[in-house]
C-alpha cells in the first residue's frame, strides 16, 4: 500500500490529538539536557521504558502510541529530515508539545515531553495554543 502525505499527516494528527487529551501550560525545563539519542522507533521507546503500540509501519515513517511511567506519548521516526519537518509542521496545528531529535519525534502533554527529554535530549517546540480563540457569541 502506497502512504501518502496527506495519509501521514491524518494518522500523525489522530494520535496527536488522541493522547493529547488536555494542553499542559507552560514550565520549566530541564537545566541540563543529555546529547541527543538516535536510533529506531525500538530502541528510542527502550530508552524512555515503554512497550511501542505500533500504529503506522511505512518505509517514510514509523509511529506507535507509548505509555511509561511520565505519561502517554506519541513516538514516530523518519526515513527524511524532510518528512519529519513536514510533518511537524502540520501537526502543530492541532497544538501540543513535541521533543524533536534527529528523525524522530514525541509528541504528548508539557510533563510528558519534558520527562522525555530528560532521558532522550531534543528540542521542545510547541503547537498552536487553541485556548486564545474566543467563544462565539449569540
Amino acid at each position: 500500500m502506497k502512504v501518502t502525505r496527506a495519509m501521514l499527516a491524518a494518522a500523525g494528527a489522530a494520535a496527536a490529538a488522541a493522547v493529547l487529551a488536555g494542553c499542559g501550560s507552560g514550565g520549566g525545563t530541564a537545566a541540563k539536557t543529555p546529547p541527543v539519542a538516535t536510533g529506531s522507533l525500538e530502541s528510542l521507546a527502550a530508552e524512555v521504558k515503554c512497550k511501542p503500540d505500533i500504529q503506522t509501519d511505512a518505509d517514510t515513517i514509523r509511529q506507535a502510541i507509548c505509555v511509561n511511567s511520565a505519561g502517554k506519548f506519541v513516538l514516530a521516526t523518519f526515513s527524511t529530515d524532510r518528512g519529519q519537518r513536514e510533518w511537524i509542521n502540520e501537526a502543530k496545528d492541532y497544538g501540543g508539545h513535541y521533543l524533536v531529535g534527529r528523525k524522530w519525534v514525541a509528541v504528548g502533554g508539557d510533563k510528558v515531553v519534558t520527562a522525555l527529554r530528560g532521558t532522550l535530549g531534543g528540542d521542545v517546540e510547541v503547537g498552536a495554543d487553541h485556548h486564545a480563540h474566543a467563544g462565539h457569541e449569540s
